[in-house]
Order: structure tokens, then sequence, then C-alpha cells
């Protein structure tokens, strides 16, 4: 089985999604503190995920439920292409 060659680190990737979230906040002109407030994750950790890109699982789906993005996170794994007939056969077990 051949693997993908990707160009970003993991925590590159990360970074990306957390500045797509911060753009979003952004223009729909919510501070931090205030998406803190609305989707019960810390200050911190909000500033934390801009900065790094690193938070909880749980926290960004908080997150992208307040942002009107449930829909981005629910199709996460959904669109990855079969690598081979075994996949396939695996999949119906």
């Amino acid at each position: 089985m051949m693997r993908k060659y990707t160009w970003e680190t993991p925590e590159e990737i990360n970074l990306i999604v957390a500045n797509n979230v911060k753009n979003i906040r952004k223009r729909r002109g919510i501070s931090q503190q205030k998406l803190s407030e609305l989707t019960g994750v810390s200050y911190g950790s909000i500033k934390r995920f801009e900065m790094t890109g690193n938070i909880s699982l749980l926290s960004l789906t908080k997150i992208a439920v307040e942002l009107d993005a449930v829909h981005d996170i629910k199709s996460l794994f959904t669109s990855v292409a079969y690598q081979s007939i075994e996949e396939v056969i695996n999949e119906q077990n």
C-alpha cells in the first residue's frame, strides 16, 4: 500500500484549521473572550488554539457548533478514497 505524501506537517495542518476558525470568528465580529462565553471553551484554550493549532476535539466541535460549521466537523474522514479492493471487502465485514 502506497501512502500519499502530504506537504504539511500535522502541526501545520492544525494551524491552517486554527486560522480558518480565527478568520470566521473575526468575520462575525466575535472576540476570543465572547467565543469562550458562547461555547464554554476556556479563553485560554481558544487563545492557545489560534496561536498553536492545539485544541481538544470536543472543544473544536463546540466552536464549530457556535460558528455554524457543524457540517465541516461531521464530514471529517467521510471522503477518504479506498486504497485497495481489500478495504472494500473489509468494510463489508
